[in-house]
């Protein structure tokens, strides 16, 4: 199946534009949901209101969109692997729809939960290192996923060490993962199509 460059980016901002919507409607809609000092996963918390709707459309309607737009990257980048990774990444952000339970946080779907945003990012990070050395890739392209992948390890090393909250690094690696498909479907839009 060929992808065209303005189909791929239109998924990645559709994704993008998805989550902020998500985020920022549910988010009004939860008083007890703090943008600044909250986890986005409160949204869809055992427990917590409009939980369901928040985990379709904020996790899983997300995930599949961004695992498309993974899967066609990879194959715009003509790398196969690269398409695998990225996917898997959706995958992995959809399937944190399991809703996490702050009262019990060893629960199985906190746990669940967990696995499922730390394999999602595991395989976001192999993705960029398969884009970082790829010398066949277009070097804006190598950057920005260097320095995309550099991000986001200060900013889970950062959260290890306790330099800055986990709320702050969610933020900071939603931030880091949804700008890098930004500015990717930006660029791919902006193309010439020849």
């Amino acid at each position: 199946m060929k992808f065209k460059e303005h189909t791929v980016g239109i998924l990645g901002i559709a994704s993008v534009v998805n989550l902020i919507l998500a985020i920022l409607i549910f988010g009004v809609l939860n008083s007890n949901f703090s943008f600044l000092n909250d986890f986005i996963s409160k949204l869809g918390a055992k427990g917590e209101p409009n939980a369901l709707l928040f985990n379709l459309f904020g996790f899983v309607s997300v995930g599949i969109l961004t695992s498309v737009f993974g899967f066609a990257y990879g194959r715009l980048q003509k790398d196969k692997l690269l398409s695998i990774l990225l996917s898997l990444f959706g995958i992995g952000f959809a399937f944190t729809a399991v809703p996490v339970d702050f009262q019990v946080e060893s629960s199985g779907y906190s746990k669940a939960h967990i696995v499922a945003i730390c394999l999602g990012l595991a395989f976001w990070l192999f993705g960029l290192s398969r884009m970082g050395y790829n010398k066949k890739l277009n070097k804006k392209v190598r950057i920005r996923a260097n320095i995309a992948a550099v991000l986001l390890t200060i900013s889970i090393i950062g959260a290890a060490i306790e330099l800055w909250s986990m709320p702050v690094t969610h933020r900071f690696v939603f931030g880091v993962v949804f700008g890098w498909i930004l500015l990717t479907s930006i660029e791919l839009i902006s193309l010439k199509r020849v």
